[in-house]
């Protein structure tokens, strides 16, 4: 059987959010922006066609997204060791662990539906109990995806970023159930939420644990919604972040192929 063969029967599931004017984004980040810059009819061809073209504008850490290693040091340092301030500029962006070196992922996806009773309350810390309790075996290099049920509130960006004091304020692991995920070795984890982890959390420890002393990826701001529906628990993952030259994240199409 050819490998095409092999998967042309496969259900896809797109695993990204849609971009729109007023999208939910996370306050540290730029908003995203979009407009038309030629309408049909503005210029015509001798035939009378036209064509119509448009912009964008985003945060690299906006919609649906994967972190680099370098989106977050600790102690000055980034990732392997390596002095920060030697290997940044404003205008050239990071010269190590930028987006544009995160390979294309092609491997095992897990879902860890831990929204099977509703959306998790949002003062919900996602502890190694409740990922061991999804009764989910994760391998060696997997993806693995947890659902918060938070993605339904996605068309409200208020409601989804939550963040009337200021922080964002949602469900996620702590550190332990970040140490839980780490101690399996997978590749990348994501989740549905604006953040991953349990926020409000000023030093973001999940982030410094799983980018900074892991080396693992971070996706955020995926929909499970309609994967965790047909109750997929494995499945093949497939994504390709943007190349980003000197980028700390890039903005991810991800599919589940199950």
């Amino acid at each position: 059987m050819s490998l095409w063969e092999s998967v042309q029967g496969a259900r896809v599931f797109d695993l990204a959010q849609p971009y729109y004017v007023g999208m939910p984004h996370h306050p540290s980040h730029p908003p995203y922006l979009f407009g038309l810059t030629k309408k049909h009819g503005d210029v015509l061809t001798p035939a009378g066609n036209s064509s119509a073209a448009d912009a964008i504008a985003l945060g690299s850490h906006v919609g649906t997204h994967i972190d680099g290693f370098g989106h977050f040091s600790c102690g000055g340092m980034l990732h392997g060791g390596l002095p920060a301030h030697e290997r940044q500029s404003y205008a050239t962006g990071l010269s190590v662990h930028t987006a544009d070196g995160i390979a294309p992922l092609v491997r095992r996806g897990v879902l860890l539906d831990l929204a099977r009773n509703g959306p998790l309350d949002e003062n919900v810390e996602i502890t190694p109990a409740m990922l061991e309790g999804c009764g989910v075996a994760i391998r060696l290099g997997d993806v693995v995806l947890l659902r918060t049920g938070w993605a339904q509130y996605w068309r409200d960006a208020t409601r989804y970023i939550n963040a009337m004091g200021g922080s964002p304020k949602g469900p996620g692991p702590g550190l332990a159930g970040a140490k839980w995920l780490s101690e399996r070795r997978p590749v990348a984890v994501g989740s549905d939420t604006v953040a991953f982890e349990k926020v409000p959390s000023p030093d973001m420890p999940v982030h410094v644990h799983l980018l900074f002393e892991c080396g693992i990826h971070l996706i955020e701001a995926l929909n499970l919604e309609e994967l965790a529906a047909a109750g997929a628990t494995e499945f093949v993952f497939v994504g390709a972040p943007l190349k980003l030259e000197g980028a700390t994240g890039a903005p991810l199409r991800p599919l589940a192929l199950l």
